[in-house]
């Protein structure tokens, strides 16, 4: 389960036993991608924050899948992903151990239906547009579940999440499942469509995180809890509204949208400072635990044979840095 689409990983497997780059090289190495929760790593970057605290760090811009191809080869010695896919990529060989909490999706990731469907019960007998297997499928499920239904009330389509809102606007389907910015495309091409259901319905269900490879975790401990103090100098900048016009500047140009486009981004991404980290870094069986959210997914992969045997046992997360 993960934001993934379905990925290859095994001949990058058999690079990341050797182990990362870390070993030898210096800078340390992150791979970080277009998620707003890994965009704002750009704040830090542009104003220095990383030489001022003294560690030698590079970020190194992907798209989200070759990302994690990317941590996968040993290339990098971290990645940003969801909680989800790191479980995803452990399973297929490439532990990490989520090290800081960026955010969790609070509304951008959606069930977007097309006009004249406005709650998820009229979804009853209709096509969804949904990657099976992935994360916006688990948020389908749980979109179901709200409204007492299941997936038998509705007729799933399988498709990539870059390709659902063609197949909304087409007619293919009467909804789709995706996320930001795939979910706003889809918004504004067919006007009167409209969200009937978001990750901000059950906020926690989806972590976004910075993950490291536990060999560099274990040999560069000192310079990774710099990066994640850096991480909260970020949040905190972030929080402070009278920062928003900076921070739009920063964040939008990163992708090519203009602040204007970039600002709803933001909104449906819950960042975590360092305050957030601890209370989610808690252990605990609900949604308000990155530890809870990981059963729930580990159970979801299992269900849905993204990989066999349940792995959530904690070992991939690591709160000490965050403390």
């Amino acid at each position: 389960m993960s934001r993934l689409p379905r990925i290859v990983l095994f001949l990058a497997l058999a690079l990341f036993a050797l182990g990362s780059v870390t070993a030898h090289a210096r800078p340390l190495k992150v791979a970080y991608s277009d998620w707003p929760g890994w965009v704002a790593w750009d704040i830090g970057i542009q104003k220095g924050w990383f030489k001022e605290a003294g560690v030698d760090v590079e970020f190194v811009w992907f798209e989200y899948v070759p990302s994690m191809d990317a941590f996968a080869a040993g290339k990098v010695d971290a990645v940003t992903m969801t909680n989800g896919d790191a479980l995803v990529m452990a399973s297929q060989g490439a532990p990490s151990v989520g090290i800081v909490m960026n955010d969790y999706s609070n509304g951008n990731d959606m069930v977007v239906a097309r006009p004249g469907i406005k709650s998820v019960k009229q979804l009853k007998g209709k096509k969804v547009g949904v990657e099976v297997g992935f994360v916006s499928h688990l948020l389908l499920l749980n979109a179901l579940k709200s409204a007492g239904m299941s997936e038998s009330d509705i007729e799933i389509v399988n498709m990539p999440t870059d390709q659902t809102p063609q197949a909304l606007g087409s007619g293919e389907v009467d909804a789709i499942v995706a996320w930001q910015p795939n979910s706003g495309q889809a918004l504004r091409e067919m006007p009167g469509s409209e969200a009937v259901f978001s990750s901000a319905d059950v906020p926690g269900i989806i972590y976004d995180l910075l993950c490291v490879n536990p060999k560099s975790l274990v040999e560069h401990k000192a310079e990774w809890a710099k990066v994640v103090k850096v991480w909260f100098k970020i949040a905190d900048y972030i929080a402070d509204p009278s920062n928003r016009d900076e921070i739009l500047e920063i964040m939008s140009n990163r992708v090519g949208l203009s602040p204007a486009e970039y600002a709803p981004l933001m909104k449906g991404t819950h960042f975590l400072g360092q305050a957030g980290n601890k209370k989610h870094f808690v252990k605990g069986d609900t949604l308000e635990s990155v530890y809870g959210s990981n059963k729930v997914v580990d159970e979801f992969n299992v269900d849905n044979g993204v990989y066999k045997k349940r792995i959530a046992d904690g070992e991939h997360l690591d709160p000490t840095l965050v403390q």
